[in-house]
């Protein structure tokens, strides 16, 4: 007996079930993808979240030093008591009261500080919430393409150009202009040859700077040393030794011990041992020290985000044909600028060469199979029909002007 077996309810034969079972690989399949792209944006968090961190610290440091004032002065005055004048007292008293106010008046002023970074954190965990929205996935990469450009700014130093991109993209919270400002004073002293602004940020720092093992500040003394034998005031650079460079000696003795034997060849030394030291590029090495710090500091990359996604692409693309005079024009590489930055790149492994046909950028395949002119040049069949069909069967090759009938093109197979 035949029986006619329905479909069962479940819906999974019903014609709707085909596009909602190929909606969920799609969308698994994109929220893998920006899971991804995701791995490059822990500076994004992170940097607010240092500077935040840093704030408390100083607050926290500056409300115990003054309390602790605070409470020495009130204990010496109640000691006293007894043999100071009333009016000696209530100045005392007074004194503290005004102390203690302008404590809590810098305690405001970093209270509001702190929530303003407070507030850039959850603007940018809601920014990183957003891309599994797809409503507002475009505007979220628009927004991504004009951080990395105000990061690449602000590391090359163009400040108000950094500024306004913020302001037109209308993201200001998401990028760390007030952060490279701070760098900015400090690498501006440091090209004027002083190290001031360099030492108060590393005194700013100290402890996390000692977590790190950081040379900084002694790098920053020993220059301070050369300066002052440049300028022949060698018993300042003495004292200068003794009170600044003998608390490193226990780790730093031979670099010591170069820079102090300074003072016996003086700046006009021709031993090349020593001359390198008063060199002007000790200035911009002491530069890009200060930067590879300051961004340890903060949690960002050393290099700029958009040398490393342009990086990620072009490790792609990189083969030996791109470094030969047969290179293609269209090929990024081909430009000297690409060129420097997949230097340290490794070539791209290809197993199988493909073909793109020079018209119409498409794959050249057994669909697509290329074609031969008299002179040499291929081009797929796709793009040749097409001209073919437009020009009375006559081709012409785009690269030399020269002009044939179609009916001389050959085949050309892939091996």
């Amino acid at each position: 007996m035949d029986m006619a077996i329905d479909s069962a309810p479940n819906g999974d034969a019903s014609p709707a079930a085909a596009p909602a079972a190929q909606a969920a690989p799609t969308s698994t399949a994109r929220l893998a993808q920006l899971a991804e792209s995701l791995k490059l944006e822990h500076q994004l968090v992170r940097v607010p979240l240092e500077h935040l961190k840093k704030t408390i610290r100083f607050d926290y440091r500056l409300a115990e030093r003054e309390f602790t004032a605070v409470l020495s002065s009130v204990a010496e005055a109640a000691d006293s008591l007894d043999s100071s004048s009333v009016d000696e007292t209530l100045k005392q008293l007074s004194s503290l009261v005004t102390r203690l106010q302008g404590l809590k008046r810098k305690l405001e002023e970093g209270g509001k500080l702190e929530n303003l970074q407070v507030q850039r954190c959850r603007a940018r965990l809601e920014h990183l919430r957003s891309v599994a929205d797809a409503d507002k996935l475009d505007d979220w990469k628009d927004a991504r393409l004009n951080r990395i450009l105000v990061d690449y700014l602000l590391r090359m130093s163009y400040y108000d150009s950094a500024q306004k991109l913020a302001e037109t993209g209308n993201i200001q919270e998401l990028v760390d202009l007030d952060v490279f400002i701070e760098a900015k004073r400090v690498i501006e002293s440091l090209r004027n040859k002083d190290v001031v602004p360099a030492l108060i940020w590393c005194a700013e720092n100290k402890a996390r700077l000692k977590k790190s093992k950081s040379k900084l500040e002694f790098q920053l003394r020993l220059q301070e040393f050369i300066e002052l034998v440049r300028a022949n005031e060698h018993m300042k650079a003495i004292f200068y030794a003794r009170r600044y460079l003998a608390p490193w000696a226990a780790t730093n003795m031979k670099e010591m011990q170069r820079v102090v034997t300074t003072l016996a060849f003086r700046h006009n030394t021709e031993c090349s041992v020593y001359k390198v030291l008063f060199e002007p590029t000790q200035w911009d090495y002491l530069v890009e020290q200060f930067k590879q710090e300051f961004c340890r500091l903060f949690g960002m990359t050393n290099e700029p985000l958009l040398n490393i996604y342009l990086q990620a692409g072009l490790t792609a693309l990189k083969t030996p044909l791109c470094y030969k005079e047969a290179c293609s024009k269209e090929d990024p590489l081909s430009q000297e600028g690409f060129r420097k930055l997949a230097e340290p790149l490794p070539f791209s492994k290809f197993h199988h060469s493909k073909l793109v046909c020079y018209i119409s950028k498409k794959l050249m395949d057994h669909e697509n199979p290329p074609l031969v002119l008299p002179n040499g040049h291929v081009y797929s069949t796709k793009a040749l029909e097409e001209m073919a069909q437009q020009n009375d069967g006559k081709i012409t090759c785009p690269r030399t002007g020269e002009v044939c009938n179609f009916n001389e093109l050959v085949k050309a197979f892939i091996s």
